[in-house]
């Protein structure tokens, strides 16, 4: 397997709505003492308070939450479709009881002390620049609350600087 290289983040052509809305993604947080990963399939990459930016979106219940709220990184990590399973298995158990790369088959690396996920492909290495909890007094559309938070489990976004994007 090809190892990764730095990749120039103004020659980075991704469509956002197919790689996180449709392929999924794997955030990670922690550092080498000990890291959690999750799938994540909302959020975005674009431009804000002049940095080049991914936000993603976590629920007040998954233990990565822990992990990012501590520290000051984060990586969106992107796999190929034959890593499916995995992401599945990410986005459906928690590592509060487990070894969740183990069990997922998946193998924990680090760049610049930021865990991301070594099977991926396209890894956006994040510096955290916020943290903003969803809440419920700002949805205009009853139906998000409807639909999305009936049983109250919100989401906080983290907006995170990309400071590096490494590729294979």
């Amino acid at each position: 397997m090809h190892t990764f290289q730095p990749f120039p983040i103004d020659l980075l052509e991704i469509n956002p709505f197919l790689k996180i809305g449709k392929e999924w993604a794997l955030v990670t947080a922690g550092d080498k003492k000990g890291a959690n990963t999750m799938t994540v399939s909302w959020g975005g990459v674009g431009v804000l308070w002049g940095k080049n930016v991914a936000y993603i979106f976590i629920r007040d219940s998954r233990y990565t939450k822990e992990f990012i709220d501590k520290g000051d990184f984060f990586s969106v990590s992107f796999l190929n479709e034959q890593y499916r399973p995995a992401l599945s298995y990410c986005g459906a158990h928690s590592g509060r009881e487990e070894n969740k790369f183990e069990k997922a088959g998946l193998t924990p690396a680090f760049a610049h002390g930021i865990p991301y996920v070594d099977e991926a492909n396209l890894v956006l290495l994040c510096q955290k620049m916020a943290a903003v909890p969803i809440q419920e007094d700002t949805f205009i559309s009853p139906e998000i609350k409807e639909k999305w938070y009936a049983d109250g489990d919100l989401h906080t976004m983290y907006v995170g600087e990309i400071i590096q994007v490494l590729s294979r």
